[in-house]
């Protein structure tokens, strides 16, 4: 099965979950560039679970659209746990959204630094009901749209998780 096909099982498996749950979805979008609300949007139906995708590629973005404190980028750097955890709160906060994930790393080929190399993602999953979880991958040197494609995955993945453990 190709990568593609993965995220498109993914995709639905997500979007089946939330459904019966009966659970809203958002995004909030950094190195995938949208990916993953893509993918949801791909399939038929998506419009009863997925509500809101935001892609905030800029430290503007995240702090303008999703209220992630400028003084947190800042401070920790806009791939963090920290700043994971308030774009999906973000997410939540400013759509109808009962989950959100969110996504935020080097998807390379440069940017990296020994901190933080190419292939560092943070991922924060939460719940409004107060649940939340937080992922952090190093997938390595891999290429650009490797890392991409495994964040989505992944992301995609902790969705499932956080949803099937609270219905």
């Amino acid at each position: 099965m190709s990568e593609n096909n993965d995220l498109a099982n993914l995709a639905r498996a997500t979007l089946d979950a939330c459904n019966k749950a009966g659970f809203k979805m958002a995004t909030a979008e950094s190195c995938t560039g949208g990916m993953i609300a893509a993918a949801l949007t791909d399939l038929a139906g998506s419009s009863s679970v997925f509500v809101a995708g935001f892609v905030t590629y800029s430290n503007t973005a995240k702090s303008q659209m999703i209220d992630v404190a400028k003084e947190l980028i800042d401070f920790k750097g806009a791939v963090s746990e920290d700043v994971a955890v308030e774009m999906a709160l973000g997410a939540l906060a400013n759509s109808e959204a009962d989950v959100a994930v969110s996504v935020t790393g080097v998807a390379g080929p440069g940017g990296g630094s020994a901190e933080k190399p190419v292939g560092t993602v943070h991922m924060c999953c939460a719940l409004s009901t107060g649940e939340l979880a937080h992922i952090k991958q190093n997938y390595g040197d891999l290429k650009r749209a490797e890392i991409r494609q495994l964040t989505a995955q992944d992301a995609l993945k902790m969705v499932i998780s956080a949803v099937e453990s609270v219905s």
